[in-house]
Parts: C-alpha cells; structure tokens; sequence
C-alpha cells in the first residue's frame, strides 16, 4: 500500500548515516540488477562524474540513487538506483525518481536522461516505462539503454 502521505528527500549521505545506507539491500531475485550500495558509494567517490545521494521516506533511510553527470557535453544517466527490499512497492520510488528528475532539469544543457537495465525477468523495465523512459535500441554490454526527454 503506497505510503502518499510521507514525504520522500534525497540527502547527502553523512559519516553518520552511511552504516544505515550500507545495510540498504534489493530482494534476492533482484541482486543481479544492480550493485550493492557499498561498490557505488566507493564508485563515486573515484569519479569525478558522480552524484549520489539516499533515499528517505520521512526520516527513514530507503535507498539510494547515484548520476554519471557530466555537465561539459552535457551528459546525464542514472547509474543506479535501489529501494530497499523492506520499502518497496510503497511508491517511495517513483517519487525518488520525480526528484532524480526534477534535480536533472536543473543541470546545465540537460535535454535527456539516460539509464540502462539487465532485460531479464523481474527487472525494472515496467517501473522505468512508468516513470517515462522509452527504450533507444542501444546496448551497453548485456545492459539495454533507456532515455526520458526532458
């Protein structure tokens, strides 16, 4: 049952609330689609392209978001994306998206928005088709590419 009322933030992840983002997890059948919070935290803080943040529901942390934004071509994606196992299906996410979004507009040049997806069973094509991304026909290993116009 969708959580409406809450009011869904995107912060900086701090010395003191890093533990709690760490023990952050997808379900099961969903870890083969995108990487444990700790290889992206560590990702991000050795590209000089990276924007991440958490995910909170009210005062609660419920997942975590990171951009490749590169502002020189201009360039954006959504490198990843998770909502915990626990917080799913509460539309936590789709609002995390809506500010992912809103947060992209602002950048400069910004006219697309790019991520990609493993098109296997149980991703979350139908989540991003949702949020408005249409898929390019381009292919980024076993990985298929999705772009949202802004």
């Amino acid at each position: 049952m969708p959580k409406n009322d809450v009011n869904v933030t995107l912060q900086e992840i701090t010395e003191e609330t890093l533990g709690d983002i760490l023990d952050l997890d997808v379900a099961e059948h969903q870890k083969g689609f995108v990487a444990p919070n700790v290889r992206s935290i560590a990702q991000a803080h050795f590209s000089e392209h990276a924007w991440f943040r958490a995910i909170y529901a009210g005062d609660t942390p419920v997942g975590f978001v990171m951009l490749y934004a590169d502002e020189e071509k201009p360039w954006y994606g959504v490198w990843r994306f998770m909502v915990d196992e626990r917080h799913q299906r509460m539309g936590y996410a789709s609002k995390a998206m809506q500010l992912v979004v809103e947060h992209v507009r602002g950048l400069p040049g910004a006219k697309e928005l790019f991520l990609s997806y493993v098109p296997k069973e149980g991703s979350a094509l139908p989540f991003y088709e949702k949020c408005g991304f249409v898929e390019t026909g381009e292919w980024h290993g076993q990985e298929k590419e999705m772009k949202l116009t802004l």
